[in-house]
């Protein structure tokens, strides 16, 4: 196995890269790995980077919009630099023997390996992300912790661990390549791309992924003291507590909910815990007793009479619905 050349270096040089796209990525991932490339050339006029795209079989990739990428079979792909791998849904069924092997054989060449959305679980099940640290989108970040064991799961929004680059979706996959544009370009070009989308996220790669977009009506403390509730779902963190987190008090931060968002700090957690409950009784396997306590409940009978009354039906009703259409 060649030692991966490090791409994060000051180069002129343009960045050999492959973009392996699968089935059922999101149209807005695909976006967020390709456009910030299309628009470092065209700000600098000059290549600085090079792609081709790769599908797993070179049948054409279909985006969950409907959008058809085509492209070479990964087998076809002597080398590259660095390899994009993006993925969304239906994860299990893509990764195929000849895909990992794929995958395997590129990383073999040196090659910096990168995932996007759903692209981390399909390195980590080749084998690739082992005794790396890495991160997922946070809705699979529970199963992929695990499922891979050897992965040091993180919840941030991308990760460089070495030769390893993950992301855990879309927006942060659009922080991932402005820092790369800013290590091996600078960072003028990389804030004129930015400038390019309007983009204006923070560029901590450690902050952790928000689960629910802002609130229109959020305070600047009534969204810290959200996040926090986001963070502890599975911990419920005592109002005062949380209060002292958000660097208020108990009072103004009663106060705060009431005015901005017509609810308590409390009402306000147990809606967040009971939105992720539905979405691991529709979207997972775990059972209920183990969502219950994901979510920050300490017995089963305590969540299904909460579960019941936010959502208007039992868990088990609900995953009875929901599982034939699955």
């Amino acid at each position: 196995m060649k030692t991966a050349k490090n791409i994060l270096r000051p180069s002129s040089h343009p960045l050999n890269t492959a973009v392996l796209v699968l089935d059922a990525c999101n149209t807005l991932s695909f976006a967020a790995g390709v456009d910030p490339m299309r628009a470092a050339n065209r700000i600098a006029g000059r290549r600085l980077f090079d792609w081709r795209y790769v599908t797993a079989t070179g049948a054409p990739a279909t985006l969950t919009s409907g959008l058809s990428v085509p492209g070479a079979a990964l087998s076809r792909l002597a080398s590259c630099d660095f390899l994009m791998v993006i993925a969304g849904f239906d994860l299990k069924r893509q990764s195929t023997p000849s895909l990992r092997a794929g995958l395997r054989r590129i990383a073999a060449t040196g090659a910096t390996l990168a995932g996007i959305d759903g692209g981390p679980w399909v390195l980590a099940d080749a084998g690739l992300l082992d005794h790396h640290r890495a991160t997922t989108h946070w809705e699979d970040l529970d199963d992929f912790a695990r499922a891979f064991p050897d992965v040091t799961t993180l919840k941030d929004r991308f990760h460089i661990d070495g030769p390893r680059m993950t992301s855990g979706g879309a927006a942060p996959a659009i922080d991932m390549m402005l820092h790369l544009i800013k290590r091996r370009c600078g960072a003028t070009l990389a804030a004129q791309v930015a400038g390019v989308f309007i983009y204006d996220s923070p560029s901590d790669p450690s902050r952790a992924q928000i689960r629910s977009g802002p609130h229109p009506d959020h305070s600047r403390l009534t969204a810290r003291a959200s996040a926090i509730m986001e963070q502890t779902l599975d911990a419920p963190v005592p109002i005062p507590e949380l209060a002292r987190r958000a660097g208020t008090s108990p009072r103004a931060l009663q106060m705060q909910f009431r005015q901005r968002l017509g609810t308590t700090p409390k009402a306000h957690y147990l809606a967040l815990r009971l939105t992720e409950a539905r979405r691991l009784v529709t979207d997972t396997d775990l059972s209920v007793l183990d969502i219950a306590l994901a979510t920050g409940f300490s017995s089963a009978a305590a969540f299904a009479r909460a579960f019941q009354a936010a959502h208007g039906e039992s868990a088990r009703a609900l995953r009875q619905v929901r599982r034939p259409a699955a």
